[in-house]
Parts: structure tokens; C-alpha cells; sequence
């Protein structure tokens, strides 16, 4: 590809972009053709119905793409801790218990069952841990120790859990923690064993600060959000193995969010401090490379997006936004 990058005239002008932008992925390279041309995304400003149910600071988001269902974290004093709405807005029901700060939170679907997991950052009775619960909010598992924060594997203990991610298969990746002891990415059995764990807090290749999301691609690639490093590192999903990362799209802020679109090709990433989403290009099965930016959303000043996800089935993005508090839905051109 290299030898054929000098410009060829019987190339129509937007072949020749597409051309050039994938020898720039290739390089690792930065090259923006589409910047100001067309949306990929645009706000669906009837979502939800009735906004006024968000009543509390709205940290997480997660989509059931398969019941169509979508399922919010909020923190404040007495408000609702989980929203229930359905996937064209509206609010279906709520419910409180036994969550205190709720962080991160992933809709984990098999064909004969559903649950919702929720990474609760708390300091009560409640806190540091890592909760699956019934769709309708009756808990169902604590991994953790209630309240008592720590690194233990045995007992397992956790000091502010970020994010979780869990596979069909049950196995389950946990990033710990949003700035407390520690820094690291945990892989977990469906029998809540450790498989694999890797990351101490630093900036050399595998450590991190901050490690605030992770998700898994479709090439058994497991992606984090490593917030206090600004950057995102990629390991194996089988060993934990380090494959490379990604920092130079991220000079202005850290990724707080990270998740992969429904054709997996391209990582949505959530910059808080410059409310800004950006859609990076996901690189094929091989070298990671560096990122390379095809596009971004710029959200309203203050706006503060957190942590997002994505409807599977449809490909729509759902932006939880701390300094809005509210949740709003993104959906592709």
C-alpha cells in the first residue's frame, strides 16, 4: 500500500480521501478528511418523553438491545439510584435498593436470562463493590466485600470499581478503581474467580491511572479507558497479555468512556472535560497502531459526558452526562 500512496488523477476526489485515510490508519498516523462534512451522529431530541425523571446526577448508562430497554445510574439524596426507560424514552419504572454510588453499570444478556451489573463506589454498608441484580432491581450477586475497601483476591475485595464488562459466556472484566488504591483490570470466571489480573498504578506499559472503562471487541481484544495516563491500553482477552495503546488523540483530555459501534467499526470515547465524543477508526485484527480520529460530537459547554453505551441492534449512543444530568440519545445518519 505504501508504493501506491502517490496520488493517482483517475481516482474520483472522495475515493482518493478514503484512499489516504486508510494509509494514514495503517501508519498510525493522524489525518482528518471528513472533519466539518456530514454528521455520523445527530440527537434524537424527543428522548427521553419525560426528562424530568432524572432527578439526581446521571453517571452510567446501559442498553438491553435485545429487550429494548434502558437502564440509567443516578446519584443524589433520596432520588431513584436506576431508571428503567424504554428504548424510544419512555420511563418504565425505578428502583433503589442496596445501591449507593452507582458508577459503571452493563446489561448482561444469554439466551435464557437477564441481569444488570452495576459497579458501586460507595463508602456505606453498600460500597466498593461489584453488583448483579434482576431486571426489576432484586439483587442477586455481590462480588466485593460490602463496605470494606481493599486489593485481597481472597476474599475478593475492590476499592472503588469503575467499570464492568461481561461477556455472553459469564466471564467478567472489571476495571478498580476511579481514584482509590487501585489500579488495575481484573478478569473474572463465571464463577467469580480470578483468571487473570494485571496493572499497578503508573504510566509505564500495562500500569494505569484512573482505569475508568473497558469493553471487548470482537477480536478478543479487551479496551481501557486509562483516564489519569490519557490513553487507552489494549490487552488479549485470553492471557492479558499488553497489545498496545492509543494517547495521541487524547492530548486535550482523558477517555472516560470507552465502547465499540454495533458494526464494531469504530470506538466511541467520551471526553468529560471538553464535552466531547469522539469516533475513533477500530483497528483490523493485528498491530493496535495509534487512534485515528474520523469524527467527533461536540456537546454543549458544562454538559460533562461520563460514561456512554450503545444499542447493539440499532446503533444509537447514550450519553450519561454528570454536569446535565441527563441522558441523551444519539442516533447514526
Amino acid at each position: 500500500l505504501s508504493a501506491a500512496v502517490s496520488f493517482d488523477p483517475t481516482l474520483m476526489e472522495s475515493e482518493y480521501y478514503v484512499f489516504i485515510l486508510y494509509s494514514q490508519v495503517l501508519k498510525g498516523e493522524h489525518f482528518f478528511p471528513w472533519r466539518g462534512e456530514q454528521q455520523m451522529y445527530k440527537l434524537d431530541i424527543g428522548w427521553p418523553k419525560t426528562p424530568e425523571h432524572f432527578t439526581g446526577q446521571t453517571f452510567c448508562v446501559a442498553v438491553d438491545s435485545l429487550h429494548g430497554l434502558v437502564y440509567v445510574g443516578q446519584r443524589g439524596d433520596n432520588v431513584p439510584k436506576v431508571l428503567v426507560f424504554s428504548e424510544e424514552g419512555y420511563f418504565l419504572h425505578s428502583w433503589n435498593d442496596t445501591v449507593e454510588m452507582p458508577h459503571g453499570i452493563f446489561v448482561w444478556n444469554t439466551a435464557v436470562e437477564s441481569s444488570v451489573w452495576i459497579t458501586d463506589v460507595g463508602t456505606g454498608k453498600y460500597g466498593h463493590t461489584v453488583k448483579q441484580y434482576s431486571p426489576l432491581g432484586k439483587l442477586m450477586q455481590v462480588l466485593g466485600t460490602p463496605g470494606n475497601a481493599g486489593s485481597s483476591l481472597i476474599p475478593l475485595q475492590f476499592d472503588q470499581p469503575a467499570d464492568i464488562f461481561v461477556e455472553e459466556t459469564g466471564e467478567i472484566y472489571v476495571v478498580d478503581g476511579d481514584g482509590g488504591m487501585n489500579n488495575r483490570l481484573l478478569k473474572l470466571s463465571d464463577d467469580y474467580k480470578e483468571i487473570w489480573l494485571t496493572g499497578t498504578n503508573g504510566s509505564g506499559i500495562g500500569q494505569f491511572k484512573i482505569p475508568h472503562s473497558v469493553t471487548v471487541d470482537a477480536f478478543g481484544r479487551v479496551w481501557v479507558a486509562d483516564r489519569g495516563n490519557k490513553r487507552i491500553q489494549v490487552f488479549d482477552k485470553v492471557t492479558g497479555e499488553w497489545l498496545g495503546s492509543w494517547s495521541g488523540c487524547f492530548s486535550e483530555d482523558g477517555p472516560y468512556s470507552v465502547r465499540f459501534t454495533a458494526d464494531y467499526k469504530y470506538l466511541i470515547v467520551a471526553q468529560l472535560n471538553i464535552n466531547r465524543l469522539a469516533i475513533l477508526a477500530a483497528p483490523p485484527v493485528g498491530s493496535i497502531g495509534d487512534c485515528v480520529m474520523v469524527h467527533s460530537v461536540q456537546l454543549a459547554d458544562e454538559t460533562k459526558p461520563h460514561l456512554v453505551d450503545v444499542d447493539m441492534r440499532s446503533g444509537a449512543v447514550y450519553v450519561a452526562e454528570i454536569g446535565a444530568q441527563q441522558v441523551q440519545k444519539y442516533v447514526p445518519l
